[in-house]
């Protein structure tokens, strides 16, 4: 099965998703110009100890709406890339839903 492009604009930036075993990255990008524009990550120390839970993948949701928000953007393109949506990357796609982001 081929996988669908999705591309990320200056008006909808592309809110990408990573999970690893340890942690989650979440960064919104403007794939025109090759800029990220807001990110949150549970490498950062301040937002999250354990990183690896469906409970800092709500965290890091939150927070990436908040500087999204914070930068004057509120619709994104969901990507997950290849993970299925349920636990972590569904906990963070509506922590992000609920801290104001549309998609």
């Amino acid at each position: 099965m081929k996988k669908r492009k999705i591309i990320g604009t200056a008006e909808r930036p592309r809110l990408s998703v990573f999970r690893s075993t340890n942690g989650m990255h979440a960064q919104l990008i403007d794939d025109l110009t090759g800029r990220t524009v807001a990110a949150a990550s549970t490498a950062e120390k301040k937002l999250v100890k354990k990183g690896g839970n469906i409970a800092a993948a709500k965290i890091i949701g939150k927070t990436v709406a908040e500087r999204a928000l914070a930068k004057g953007f509120k619709k994104v393109v969901f990507d997950r890339g290849t993970a299925l949506y349920h636990g972590r990357v569904k906990a963070l796609a509506e922590a992000a839903r609920e801290g104001g982001l549309e998609f």
